[in-house]
């Protein structure tokens, strides 16, 4: 299954993993790069960069802490993310040149006992290849609700599975929900984590207004369309690999620097049939390339 198959699926399931309030935005550079076909041969002098901005804050209504550390919380969160493609010598019919991914959610985490924990969710996500409000249609907008068991088998090792339910190809479908998040806290911090894409990370602390960090994320975007009369999906994914500087202005509000490069990145379409989750009608790839990222963590 592609990974930004997961991420529209899934949004919801892992929006409560942040139980904290916090506002976070971010922008990504992904550098430009070679355009590879299915058979990775370089599409003549096709290259393509991209410019990815993100936004999200989770606000828990209410929150209460059990004996053992665990809480019962209510939240909303709300995410935006635009990507703006820089393409060259790349025909509309296989690239969109923008697209636009808003989301919101309701959501609830509480503990069953001292191994056990649940979390739910419920809300709705837009995904459109513009930034026109007046053009968007039910067809843009999936429904998502999520229920996810944790098992709690150390205090530093949780893993889970449970369920989702969504209209991602028209009409609703259940698809497994998966958790998995590992830390180790030293002198070194290393993190393990396989929400909203994944994450690998190991950090070391200098002093309390800087972290050092070696990092490897995942992530991805979709929109859904029509094209020659089919409703449509359009996916774009990244994995990259960097060092990450994080200034810290105080204990609550800091700001992650990462330079690195981008691994891996790839676009498709695919129909909005159950099909599409392990086959898509054009998989592209694009060279590595240069990647840098800034953004700015507020927690309250």
């Amino acid at each position: 299954m592609k990974l930004t198959l997961y991420s529209i699926v899934f949004f919801l399931t892992v929006t409560c993993t942040y139980i904290n309030a916090q506002i976070t935005v971010k922008t990504e550079y992904l550098g430009k790069s070679s355009l590879l076909d299915p058979d990775k041969n370089k599409i003549e002098d096709s290259k393509g960069g991209a410019l990815v901005y993100k936004g999200g804050i989770n606000l828990p209504l209410s929150m209460k802490v059990d004996e053992n550390n665990r809480p019962t919380v209510w939240g909303i969160g709300a995410a935006g993310t635009y990507v703006s493609f820089e393409n060259e010598n790349i025909s509309k019919d296989l690239f969109l040149s923008e697209m636009m991914n808003l989301e919101l959610a309701l959501f609830h985490m509480r503990p069953i006992n001292d191994k056990w924990s649940m979390m739910a969710s419920a809300g709705f996500g837009i995904y459109t290849p513009n930034t026109r409000f007046s053009q968007i249609r039910f067809k843009n907008v999936l429904g998502n609700v999520g229920v996810t068991f944790i098992r709690h088998l150390k205090p530093n090792l949780e893993i889970g599975g449970g369920l989702a339910i969504n209209n991602t190809f028209g009409y609703p479908m259940i698809f497994p929900a998966l958790y998995f998040n590992w830390m180790y806290e030293g002198r070194f911090t290393f993190k393990l984590s396989m929400m909203n894409g994944g994450e690998l990370l190991a950090l070391y602390n200098v002093n309390e207004s800087l972290s050092l960090s070696l990092v490897a994320e995942m992530s991805g975007q979709g929109a859904l369309l029509e094209k020659d009369g089919k409703d449509i999906m359009f996916s774009h994914q990244y994995a990259i690999m960097g060092f990450r500087p994080e200034i810290k202005i105080n204990k609550r509000i800091s700001i992650p620097i990462t330079v690195g490069m981008n691994a891996t990145r790839s676009v498709y379409y695919t129909e909005r049939k159950l099909r599409a989750i392990f086959k898509s009608d054009s998989d592209l790839d694009f060279k590595e390339s240069f990647y840098a990222s800034m953004g700015l963590r507020i927690r309250f």
